[in-house]
Protein backbone atom coordinates (compact mmCIF):
# COMPACT_ATOMS: atom_id res chain seq x y z
CA UNK A 1 0.00 0.00 0.00
CA UNK A 2 3.10 2.57 -0.87
CA UNK A 3 2.60 5.21 -3.26
CA UNK A 4 4.00 4.77 -6.46
CA UNK A 5 6.29 7.23 -8.16
CA UNK A 6 9.90 8.34 -9.17
CA UNK A 7 11.95 9.32 -6.53
CA UNK A 8 13.12 12.39 -7.86
CA UNK A 9 9.75 13.34 -9.33
CA UNK A 10 8.23 12.80 -5.85
CA UNK A 11 11.36 15.45 -4.15
CA UNK A 12 10.80 17.83 -6.59
CA UNK A 13 6.80 17.31 -5.91
CA UNK A 14 7.40 17.38 -1.99
CA UNK A 15 9.21 20.66 -2.54
CA UNK A 16 6.83 22.43 -4.51
CA UNK A 17 3.86 21.76 -2.27
CA UNK A 18 4.17 24.41 0.42
CA UNK A 19 0.47 24.82 0.86
CA UNK A 20 -1.72 23.35 3.05
CA UNK A 21 -5.27 23.11 3.08
CA UNK A 22 -6.16 25.02 7.08
CA UNK A 23 -9.93 25.28 8.51
CA UNK A 24 -9.53 28.58 7.80
CA UNK A 25 -8.89 27.98 4.13
CA UNK A 26 -12.15 25.93 4.22
CA UNK A 27 -14.52 28.37 5.43
CA UNK A 28 -13.05 30.87 2.97
CA UNK A 29 -13.74 28.52 0.32
CA UNK A 30 -16.55 30.72 -1.52
CA UNK A 31 -14.35 33.79 -1.99
CA UNK A 32 -11.62 31.84 -3.22
CA UNK A 33 -13.34 29.72 -5.97
CA UNK A 34 -9.94 29.06 -7.92
CA UNK A 35 -9.13 25.89 -6.16
CA UNK A 36 -12.47 23.39 -5.03
CA UNK A 37 -11.64 22.63 -1.58
CA UNK A 38 -14.18 20.02 -0.40
CA UNK A 39 -16.70 17.61 -1.95
CA UNK A 40 -19.20 20.25 -3.03
CA UNK A 41 -17.14 23.08 -3.37
CA UNK A 42 -17.81 25.07 0.15
CA UNK A 43 -19.71 24.08 3.35
CA UNK A 44 -22.61 25.29 1.50
CA UNK A 45 -22.81 22.52 -0.72
CA UNK A 46 -23.87 24.55 -3.77
CA UNK A 47 -21.95 22.73 -6.92
CA UNK A 48 -21.69 26.66 -7.10
CA UNK A 49 -18.28 28.58 -8.02
CA UNK A 50 -17.44 32.18 -8.49
CA UNK A 51 -15.39 31.47 -11.51
CA UNK A 52 -16.70 33.71 -14.67
CA UNK A 53 -13.91 33.47 -17.34
CA UNK A 54 -16.28 30.58 -18.91
CA UNK A 55 -19.35 32.41 -20.26
CA UNK A 56 -22.23 32.52 -22.42
CA UNK A 57 -20.60 34.42 -25.04
CA UNK A 58 -17.00 32.33 -24.75
CA UNK A 59 -18.70 28.67 -24.04
CA UNK A 60 -17.53 27.68 -28.02
CA UNK A 61 -14.60 28.08 -27.42
CA UNK A 62 -14.31 24.80 -24.64
CA UNK A 63 -11.75 22.71 -26.27
CA UNK A 64 -10.52 19.60 -24.28
CA UNK A 65 -6.53 20.02 -22.64
CA UNK A 66 -6.15 16.55 -21.11
CA UNK A 67 -7.54 13.00 -20.20
CA UNK A 68 -6.66 11.06 -16.90
CA UNK A 69 -7.33 7.25 -17.42
CA UNK A 70 -8.21 5.72 -14.30
CA UNK A 71 -7.54 2.12 -13.50
CA UNK A 72 -9.92 -0.39 -14.72
CA UNK A 73 -11.33 -2.01 -10.87
CA UNK A 74 -14.67 -0.25 -9.70
CA UNK A 75 -16.21 2.92 -11.02
CA UNK A 76 -14.81 6.38 -11.10
CA UNK A 77 -17.58 8.48 -9.36
CA UNK A 78 -15.20 10.59 -7.53
CA UNK A 79 -14.99 14.60 -7.28
CA UNK A 80 -11.92 15.48 -7.87
CA UNK A 81 -10.18 18.28 -5.18
CA UNK A 82 -7.70 21.24 -6.58
CA UNK A 83 -5.81 23.09 -4.24
CA UNK A 84 -2.87 25.57 -5.85
CA UNK A 85 -2.73 23.36 -8.58
CA UNK A 86 -3.08 20.34 -7.67
CA UNK A 87 -5.92 17.47 -8.27
CA UNK A 88 -6.37 14.90 -5.95
CA UNK A 89 -8.43 12.14 -7.18
CA UNK A 90 -9.99 8.71 -5.66
CA UNK A 91 -10.35 5.59 -8.09
CA UNK A 92 -13.11 3.24 -7.09
CA UNK A 93 -10.81 0.40 -5.84
CA UNK A 94 -9.33 2.80 -2.61
CA UNK A 95 -6.78 4.30 -5.24
CA UNK A 96 -5.54 8.09 -4.10
CA UNK A 97 -3.82 9.92 -7.01
CA UNK A 98 -2.01 13.25 -7.23
CA UNK A 99 -2.20 15.51 -10.35
CA UNK A 100 -1.02 18.32 -12.14
CA UNK A 101 -4.04 20.22 -12.56
CA UNK A 102 -2.75 21.78 -15.60
CA UNK A 103 -1.60 19.41 -17.56
CA UNK A 104 -2.91 16.00 -15.77
CA UNK A 105 0.55 14.92 -15.18
CA UNK A 106 0.83 12.21 -12.64
CA UNK A 107 2.45 13.19 -9.13
CA UNK A 108 2.19 10.35 -7.10
CA UNK A 109 -0.40 7.23 -6.34
CA UNK A 110 -1.46 5.28 -3.10
CA UNK A 111 -2.48 1.97 -4.05
CA UNK A 112 -4.89 0.17 -1.65
CA UNK A 113 -5.36 -3.62 -1.38
CA UNK A 114 -8.49 -4.42 -0.86
CA UNK A 115 -9.46 -8.24 0.02
CA UNK A 116 -10.73 -10.64 -2.20
CA UNK A 117 -14.40 -10.39 -1.41
CA UNK A 118 -16.17 -7.03 -0.36
CA UNK A 119 -19.41 -6.84 0.53
CA UNK A 120 -20.87 -3.64 -1.20
CA UNK A 121 -23.81 -2.46 -3.72
CA UNK A 122 -21.31 -0.99 -6.05
CA UNK A 123 -17.48 -1.11 -6.01
CA UNK A 124 -17.24 3.23 -5.52
CA UNK A 125 -15.43 6.11 -3.94
CA UNK A 126 -16.69 9.19 -4.42
CA UNK A 127 -14.12 11.51 -3.20
CA UNK A 128 -11.14 12.62 -0.85
CA UNK A 129 -11.17 15.41 2.08
CA UNK A 130 -8.27 18.22 2.61
CA UNK A 131 -6.93 19.05 5.48
CA UNK A 132 -3.40 21.02 6.55
CA UNK A 133 -1.10 18.90 4.73
CA UNK A 134 -3.44 15.86 4.67
CA UNK A 135 -5.34 13.94 2.22
CA UNK A 136 -8.42 11.82 4.40
CA UNK A 137 -10.08 9.20 2.39
CA UNK A 138 -12.59 5.96 3.11
CA UNK A 139 -12.35 2.74 1.86
CA UNK A 140 -14.79 -0.10 0.64
CA UNK A 141 -12.80 -2.51 3.34
CA UNK A 142 -14.16 -0.17 6.40
CA UNK A 143 -10.90 2.05 6.81
CA UNK A 144 -10.38 5.39 7.45
CA UNK A 145 -7.05 6.78 6.11
CA UNK A 146 -4.52 10.15 6.35
CA UNK A 147 -2.59 10.14 3.27
CA UNK A 148 0.42 12.63 3.61
CA UNK A 149 -0.61 15.25 0.87
CA UNK A 150 2.88 15.52 -0.45
CA UNK A 151 4.04 11.76 -0.53
CA UNK A 152 1.01 9.24 -0.53
CA UNK A 153 2.05 8.13 2.29
CA UNK A 154 -0.35 6.78 5.02
CA UNK A 155 0.22 8.61 8.38
CA UNK A 156 -2.33 7.07 10.01
CA UNK A 157 -4.93 4.32 9.52
CA UNK A 158 -8.52 3.51 11.49
CA UNK A 159 -10.91 0.49 11.05
CA UNK A 160 -14.36 2.57 10.86
CA UNK A 161 -16.64 -0.24 10.21
CA UNK A 162 -16.80 -4.36 9.78
CA UNK A 163 -17.09 -4.79 6.26
CA UNK A 164 -18.04 -8.65 6.87
CA UNK A 165 -21.19 -7.41 8.30
CA UNK A 166 -22.01 -5.27 4.63
CA UNK A 167 -20.71 -2.18 6.36
CA UNK A 168 -18.66 0.01 3.99
CA UNK A 169 -17.54 3.54 3.48
CA UNK A 170 -17.89 4.95 0.12
CA UNK A 171 -18.52 8.29 0.67
CA UNK A 172 -16.16 11.39 -0.07
CA UNK A 173 -15.52 12.21 4.12
CA UNK A 174 -16.01 16.45 5.02
CA UNK A 175 -12.78 17.95 7.13
CA UNK A 176 -14.58 20.37 9.62
CA UNK A 177 -12.57 21.97 12.33
CA UNK A 178 -10.23 19.31 13.72
CA UNK A 179 -12.44 16.56 12.64
CA UNK A 180 -13.01 14.01 10.25
CA UNK A 181 -16.67 13.26 9.54
CA UNK A 182 -17.57 9.52 7.33
CA UNK A 183 -20.33 7.41 7.87
CA UNK A 184 -21.32 3.93 6.65
CA UNK A 185 -22.99 2.51 3.93
CA UNK A 186 -24.63 -0.96 3.28
CA UNK A 187 -28.19 -0.30 3.95
CA UNK A 188 -28.59 -3.44 2.09
CA UNK A 189 -27.25 -5.30 4.32
CA UNK A 190 -29.11 -5.03 7.50
CA UNK A 191 -26.40 -2.85 8.95
CA UNK A 192 -27.50 -0.28 11.75
CA UNK A 193 -26.02 2.94 10.81
CA UNK A 194 -23.45 5.36 11.90
CA UNK A 195 -21.62 8.89 11.39
CA UNK A 196 -18.32 9.02 13.06
CA UNK A 197 -15.90 11.97 13.87
CA UNK A 198 -11.94 11.40 14.03
CA UNK A 199 -9.17 13.45 15.01
CA UNK A 200 -7.20 14.60 12.10
CA UNK A 201 -4.35 14.84 13.71
CA UNK A 202 -4.17 10.94 15.50
CA UNK A 203 -7.32 9.83 14.45
CA UNK A 204 -8.74 9.12 17.08
CA UNK A 205 -12.40 9.07 17.79
CA UNK A 206 -14.29 12.22 18.62
CA UNK A 207 -17.50 11.08 18.38
CA UNK A 208 -19.88 8.11 17.34
CA UNK A 209 -24.07 9.35 15.90
CA UNK A 210 -26.12 6.33 15.61
CA UNK A 211 -28.49 6.47 12.64
CA UNK A 212 -30.56 4.41 13.95
CA UNK A 213 -31.09 4.81 17.64
CA UNK A 214 -31.15 2.33 20.50
CA UNK A 215 -33.04 1.77 23.66
CA UNK A 216 -33.46 4.89 25.74
CA UNK A 217 -32.35 7.25 22.80
CA UNK A 218 -34.72 9.54 21.10
CA UNK A 219 -36.46 7.82 18.09
CA UNK A 220 -36.28 4.37 19.20
CA UNK A 221 -39.85 4.38 19.89
CA UNK A 222 -40.13 4.66 16.02
CA UNK A 223 -39.13 0.98 16.02
CA UNK A 224 -40.79 -2.25 16.90
CA UNK A 225 -39.52 -5.80 17.76
CA UNK A 226 -35.75 -5.95 17.52
CA UNK A 227 -36.09 -4.45 13.88
CA UNK A 228 -33.23 -1.61 14.87
CA UNK A 229 -30.59 -3.74 15.21
CA UNK A 230 -30.68 -4.25 11.35
CA UNK A 231 -32.64 -0.98 10.33
CA UNK A 232 -30.35 -0.26 7.80
CA UNK A 233 -29.57 4.27 7.81
CA UNK A 234 -26.71 4.43 5.90
CA UNK A 235 -24.91 7.49 5.55
CA UNK A 236 -23.35 7.22 2.18
CA UNK A 237 -23.07 11.39 0.50
CA UNK A 238 -21.18 13.78 1.92
CA UNK A 239 -23.40 16.40 4.17
CA UNK A 240 -22.74 20.57 4.60
CA UNK A 241 -21.93 22.38 7.31
CA UNK A 242 -23.10 25.81 8.93
CA UNK A 243 -19.99 27.26 11.40
CA UNK A 244 -22.42 30.14 12.30
CA UNK A 245 -24.63 27.19 13.55
CA UNK A 246 -21.64 24.64 14.54
CA UNK A 247 -23.60 22.10 12.62
CA UNK A 248 -23.45 19.27 10.34
CA UNK A 249 -26.37 18.22 8.27
CA UNK A 250 -26.51 14.61 6.73
CA UNK A 251 -28.86 12.77 4.94
CA UNK A 252 -29.50 9.51 5.79
CA UNK A 253 -30.66 6.20 3.88
CA UNK A 254 -33.39 3.51 3.65
CA UNK A 255 -33.76 1.63 6.20
CA UNK A 256 -33.53 -2.25 5.77
CA UNK A 257 -35.22 -4.51 5.00
CA UNK A 258 -35.67 -2.11 1.66
CA UNK A 259 -39.02 -3.28 0.17
CA UNK A 260 -40.49 -5.13 2.99
CA UNK A 261 -41.96 -2.94 6.25
CA UNK A 262 -43.85 -5.71 7.62
CA UNK A 263 -40.91 -6.84 9.67
CA UNK A 264 -40.35 -2.76 10.71
CA UNK A 265 -43.33 -1.68 11.92
CA UNK A 266 -43.49 2.49 12.84
CA UNK A 267 -41.57 5.57 10.99
CA UNK A 268 -38.40 4.27 11.25
CA UNK A 269 -36.23 7.04 12.16
CA UNK A 270 -33.45 8.16 11.42
CA UNK A 271 -33.79 6.58 8.42
CA UNK A 272 -34.86 9.08 5.29
CA UNK A 273 -34.41 11.99 7.14
CA UNK A 274 -31.78 14.82 7.57
CA UNK A 275 -29.90 15.48 10.84
CA UNK A 276 -28.46 18.17 11.91
CA UNK A 277 -25.65 17.28 14.72
CA UNK A 278 -23.48 19.64 16.74
CA UNK A 279 -19.98 19.41 14.87
CA UNK A 280 -17.86 19.37 18.50
CA UNK A 281 -20.18 16.60 19.98
CA UNK A 282 -22.33 14.80 17.42
CA UNK A 283 -25.41 15.51 19.39
CA UNK A 284 -28.54 15.39 17.33
CA UNK A 285 -29.85 19.16 17.07
CA UNK A 286 -32.84 18.41 14.90
CA UNK A 287 -34.06 16.51 12.19
CA UNK A 288 -36.64 16.17 9.63
CA UNK A 289 -37.70 12.58 8.12
CA UNK A 290 -39.05 12.92 4.72
CA UNK A 291 -40.19 9.43 4.31
CA UNK A 292 -41.55 7.48 7.11
CA UNK A 293 -41.65 3.90 6.85
CA UNK A 294 -40.20 3.77 3.77
CA UNK A 295 -41.02 0.67 1.63
CA UNK A 296 -40.13 2.11 -2.04
CA UNK A 297 -35.98 2.53 -1.12
CA UNK A 298 -36.34 6.94 -1.61
CA UNK A 299 -33.22 7.00 1.11
CA UNK A 300 -32.60 10.56 1.61
CA UNK A 301 -28.59 10.86 0.62
CA UNK A 302 -29.27 13.91 -1.38
CA UNK A 303 -26.80 17.03 -0.28
CA UNK A 304 -28.45 19.39 2.07
CA UNK A 305 -27.46 22.58 -0.12
CA UNK A 306 -27.66 25.88 2.77
CA UNK A 307 -29.18 29.39 1.36
CA UNK A 308 -29.06 32.73 3.05
CA UNK A 309 -31.64 34.44 1.29
CA UNK A 310 -35.24 35.99 1.81
CA UNK A 311 -38.16 33.86 2.31
CA UNK A 312 -41.77 35.41 2.11
CA UNK A 313 -40.79 38.66 3.39
CA UNK A 314 -38.11 37.80 5.96
CA UNK A 315 -34.30 36.80 5.76
CA UNK A 316 -33.80 33.18 6.75
CA UNK A 317 -30.70 30.57 7.11
CA UNK A 318 -32.50 27.84 4.52
CA UNK A 319 -31.77 24.01 3.34
CA UNK A 320 -32.70 23.37 0.06
CA UNK A 321 -33.63 19.68 -0.96
CA UNK A 322 -35.04 18.14 -3.87
CA UNK A 323 -35.79 14.61 -2.70
CA UNK A 324 -35.71 10.99 -3.67
CA UNK A 325 -38.88 10.95 -2.92
CA UNK A 326 -39.93 13.41 -6.34
CA UNK A 327 -40.61 16.44 -3.30
CA UNK A 328 -38.37 19.76 -3.56
CA UNK A 329 -38.08 21.28 0.26
CA UNK A 330 -37.45 24.09 1.73
CA UNK A 331 -36.53 24.07 5.89
CA UNK A 332 -35.33 26.65 8.53
CA UNK A 333 -31.72 25.26 8.79
CA UNK A 334 -31.53 26.35 12.76
CA UNK A 335 -34.69 25.04 14.12
CA UNK A 336 -35.77 21.76 11.20
CA UNK A 337 -39.21 23.71 10.19
CA UNK A 338 -40.77 22.67 7.89
CA UNK A 339 -41.26 25.83 5.06
CA UNK A 340 -42.75 24.35 1.76
CA UNK A 341 -42.61 21.50 -0.22
CA UNK A 342 -44.24 20.24 -3.56
CA UNK A 343 -43.36 17.60 -6.03
CA UNK A 344 -40.72 18.08 -8.94
CA UNK A 345 -41.42 15.03 -10.41
CA UNK A 346 -44.96 12.48 -11.24
CA UNK A 347 -45.32 10.89 -8.13
CA UNK A 348 -48.48 9.14 -7.19
CA UNK A 349 -47.61 8.16 -3.70
CA UNK A 350 -48.55 10.79 -1.66
CA UNK A 351 -51.73 13.06 -1.65
CA UNK A 352 -49.54 15.76 -0.72
CA UNK A 353 -48.07 16.88 2.34
CA UNK A 354 -49.31 18.12 5.50
CA UNK A 355 -48.76 21.56 7.47
CA UNK A 356 -45.51 20.00 9.21
CA UNK A 357 -44.09 18.26 5.52
CA UNK A 358 -45.48 14.78 6.65
CA UNK A 359 -46.41 13.17 3.51
CA UNK A 360 -50.48 12.41 3.37
CA UNK A 361 -49.41 8.12 1.73
CA UNK A 362 -52.05 7.21 -0.82
CA UNK A 363 -53.54 3.54 -0.08
CA UNK A 364 -52.94 0.70 -2.06
CA UNK A 365 -49.18 2.16 -2.66
CA UNK A 366 -47.00 0.35 -0.59
CA UNK A 367 -45.51 -3.40 -2.22
CA UNK A 368 -47.73 -6.03 -2.22
CA UNK A 369 -46.62 -9.99 -3.58
CA UNK A 370 -48.48 -9.20 -6.72
CA UNK A 371 -46.77 -6.13 -7.28
CA UNK A 372 -47.71 -2.19 -7.04
CA UNK A 373 -46.85 0.11 -9.97
CA UNK A 374 -45.55 3.46 -8.41
CA UNK A 375 -44.06 6.28 -9.75
CA UNK A 376 -41.14 7.72 -9.00
CA UNK A 377 -39.23 4.04 -9.62
CA UNK A 378 -36.47 2.82 -7.05
CA UNK A 379 -34.66 4.81 -8.65
CA UNK A 380 -36.30 7.67 -7.46
CA UNK A 381 -36.75 11.33 -9.00
CA UNK A 382 -33.37 11.86 -8.04
CA UNK A 383 -30.37 10.39 -6.36
CA UNK A 384 -27.29 10.95 -4.84
CA UNK A 385 -26.12 13.06 -7.56
CA UNK A 386 -25.33 16.66 -7.20
CA UNK A 387 -27.70 20.00 -6.86
CA UNK A 388 -26.54 23.17 -7.70
CA UNK A 389 -27.74 26.60 -6.44
CA UNK A 390 -26.50 29.96 -7.79
CA UNK A 391 -26.90 33.26 -5.87
CA UNK A 392 -26.77 35.14 -9.47
CA UNK A 393 -29.93 33.65 -11.09
CA UNK A 394 -31.78 32.71 -6.93
CA UNK A 395 -32.53 29.24 -8.71
CA UNK A 396 -32.08 25.71 -7.49
CA UNK A 397 -31.10 22.85 -9.91
CA UNK A 398 -31.06 19.36 -10.07
CA UNK A 399 -31.17 16.16 -12.43
CA UNK A 400 -34.51 14.44 -13.12
CA UNK A 401 -35.71 11.07 -13.77
CA UNK A 402 -38.88 12.57 -14.69
CA UNK A 403 -42.42 10.02 -14.67
CA UNK A 404 -39.99 6.82 -14.15
CA UNK A 405 -42.32 3.97 -12.77
CA UNK A 406 -41.11 1.12 -10.82
CA UNK A 407 -43.40 -2.53 -9.59
CA UNK A 408 -42.92 -2.78 -6.06
CA UNK A 409 -43.08 -6.17 -4.59
CA UNK A 410 -42.63 -7.68 -0.53
CA UNK A 411 -41.28 -10.75 0.07
CA UNK A 412 -39.59 -13.18 2.88
CA UNK A 413 -36.63 -11.09 4.74
CA UNK A 414 -33.66 -13.25 5.61
CA UNK A 415 -31.13 -11.61 7.71
CA UNK A 416 -28.01 -13.25 8.20
CA UNK A 417 -24.97 -10.64 8.80
CA UNK A 418 -22.76 -10.33 4.90
CA UNK A 419 -25.68 -10.55 3.29
CA UNK A 420 -28.19 -8.75 1.25
CA UNK A 421 -31.57 -8.17 3.50
CA UNK A 422 -33.82 -6.56 0.49
CA UNK A 423 -36.85 -7.70 1.66
CA UNK A 424 -37.87 -8.75 -1.94
CA UNK A 425 -37.03 -7.22 -5.50
CA UNK A 426 -37.94 -4.54 -7.40
CA UNK A 427 -38.78 -3.94 -11.16
CA UNK A 428 -37.10 -0.79 -12.04
CA UNK A 429 -37.87 1.31 -15.34
CA UNK A 430 -34.96 2.27 -16.51
CA UNK A 431 -34.14 3.66 -20.07
CA UNK A 432 -33.12 1.00 -21.89
CA UNK A 433 -37.10 0.45 -21.67
CA UNK A 434 -37.80 3.03 -24.10
CA UNK A 435 -40.35 1.35 -25.96
CA UNK A 436 -42.50 1.77 -23.15
CA UNK A 437 -44.96 4.33 -23.61
CA UNK A 438 -44.59 6.06 -20.26
CA UNK A 439 -41.29 5.01 -19.51
CA UNK A 440 -40.69 8.93 -18.31
CA UNK A 441 -37.40 10.92 -19.75
CA UNK A 442 -34.66 12.55 -17.89
CA UNK A 443 -34.43 16.22 -17.52
CA UNK A 444 -32.55 19.04 -15.83
CA UNK A 445 -34.84 21.56 -13.90
CA UNK A 446 -34.76 24.61 -12.45
CA UNK A 447 -36.72 25.30 -9.43
CA UNK A 448 -38.05 28.41 -7.08
CA UNK A 449 -36.85 28.07 -3.92
CA UNK A 450 -39.48 31.02 -3.21
CA UNK A 451 -42.48 28.71 -4.64
CA UNK A 452 -41.64 25.17 -5.51
CA UNK A 453 -42.44 26.36 -9.17
CA UNK A 454 -40.43 24.96 -12.01
CA UNK A 455 -38.90 27.73 -13.74
CA UNK A 456 -37.37 25.81 -16.91
CA UNK A 457 -36.43 22.16 -17.93
CA UNK A 458 -33.71 20.68 -20.29
CA UNK A 459 -35.04 17.57 -21.81
CA UNK A 460 -33.17 15.06 -22.57
CA UNK A 461 -32.66 11.67 -24.53
CA UNK A 462 -31.79 9.90 -21.63
CA UNK A 463 -31.42 10.25 -18.20
CA UNK A 464 -28.84 11.57 -16.03
CA UNK A 465 -26.34 10.53 -13.02
CA UNK A 466 -24.85 13.53 -13.66
CA UNK A 467 -24.03 16.58 -10.66
CA UNK A 468 -24.29 19.75 -11.81
CA UNK A 469 -22.28 22.83 -11.24
CA UNK A 470 -23.53 26.59 -11.93
CA UNK A 471 -20.87 29.20 -12.03
CA UNK A 472 -20.68 33.04 -11.91
CA UNK A 473 -20.03 32.93 -16.01
CA UNK A 474 -24.38 32.03 -15.92
CA UNK A 475 -22.91 28.79 -17.10
CA UNK A 476 -24.46 25.08 -15.82
CA UNK A 477 -22.49 22.42 -16.42
CA UNK A 478 -23.81 18.94 -16.50
CA UNK A 479 -23.95 15.45 -17.95
CA UNK A 480 -25.47 11.91 -19.43
CA UNK A 481 -25.60 8.28 -19.38
CA UNK A 482 -25.52 8.62 -22.82
CA UNK A 483 -22.09 10.47 -22.74
CA UNK A 484 -22.90 13.83 -22.99
CA UNK A 485 -21.12 16.14 -21.34
CA UNK A 486 -23.16 19.90 -21.70
CA UNK A 487 -23.43 23.55 -20.89
CA UNK A 488 -26.67 25.33 -20.57
CA UNK A 489 -27.44 28.69 -19.66
CA UNK A 490 -28.48 28.93 -16.10
CA UNK A 491 -31.15 31.27 -16.70
CA UNK A 492 -32.99 29.91 -19.38
CA UNK A 493 -31.51 26.24 -19.24
CA UNK A 494 -30.97 26.57 -23.04
CA UNK A 495 -28.19 24.23 -24.44
CA UNK A 496 -24.99 26.24 -25.08
CA UNK A 497 -22.40 23.75 -25.95
CA UNK A 498 -22.29 20.40 -26.39
CA UNK A 499 -19.39 16.85 -26.20
CA UNK A 500 -20.14 13.59 -26.61
CA UNK A 501 -16.79 11.04 -23.91
CA UNK A 502 -18.58 8.31 -25.18
CA UNK A 503 -19.39 7.12 -21.81
CA UNK A 504 -21.99 8.08 -18.81
CA UNK A 505 -20.68 10.84 -16.78
CA UNK A 506 -21.82 9.83 -12.84
CA UNK A 507 -20.16 12.26 -11.27
CA UNK A 508 -20.06 16.04 -10.68
CA UNK A 509 -18.21 18.67 -12.71
CA UNK A 510 -15.60 20.53 -10.97
CA UNK A 511 -14.28 24.28 -11.81
CA UNK A 512 -10.86 25.57 -10.63
CA UNK A 513 -7.98 27.96 -12.22
CA UNK A 514 -4.12 27.62 -12.74
CA UNK A 515 -2.16 30.28 -13.99
CA UNK A 516 -4.86 32.82 -14.26
CA UNK A 517 -6.76 30.31 -16.86
CA UNK A 518 -10.34 28.37 -15.81
CA UNK A 519 -10.74 24.91 -16.04
CA UNK A 520 -13.51 22.59 -16.04
CA UNK A 521 -12.93 18.60 -15.02
CA UNK A 522 -15.38 16.06 -15.36
CA UNK A 523 -15.50 12.02 -15.73
CA UNK A 524 -16.72 10.04 -18.22
CA UNK A 525 -16.41 6.34 -17.99
CA UNK A 526 -13.24 5.41 -16.39
CA UNK A 527 -11.45 8.67 -17.35
CA UNK A 528 -10.92 12.51 -16.65
CA UNK A 529 -11.60 15.10 -18.54
CA UNK A 530 -10.21 18.54 -18.30
CA UNK A 531 -11.83 21.36 -20.86
CA UNK A 532 -10.38 24.85 -20.84
CA UNK A 533 -10.89 27.69 -23.02
CA UNK A 534 -9.22 27.65 -26.82
CA UNK A 535 -5.87 30.34 -26.67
Amino acid sequence: MRPLGGTILLALWALVLTAQVSYEDLLSAEANPENWMTYSGTYKSRHYSGLRQITRENIGDLELKWVFHAGTEGKLQATPLVVDAIMYLTEGNNNVIALDAKTGRRFWTYVHTLPKRVNTVARTNRGAALLDDRVFTGTLDGRLLALDAKTGNVLWSRQVCDNTKGYTLTMAPLAVKDKIIVGTAGGEYGIRGYLDAYDAKSGEQAWRFYTIPGPGEPGHETWENDAWKTGGGSAWVTGSFDPDLNLVYWGIGNPSPDWNGDVRPGDNLYTGSVVALDVDTGKLKWHFQFTPHDVWDWDAVQIPVLVDREFRGRPRKLMLWGNRNAFFYVLDRETGEFLLGKPFAKQTWAKGLDENGRPIKLPGTEPTKEGVKVYPAAQGATNWYAPSYSPRTGLFYLSVWADYWGMFYTGEPIFTAGNRYDGSLVERIYPNHMAEKDAGYGAIRAIDPETGERKWEFKMRGVSESGLLTTAGDVLFSGSIEGNFMALDAETGKLLWRKNLGARTDNSPITYLVDGKQYVSVKAGLALYTFGLRE
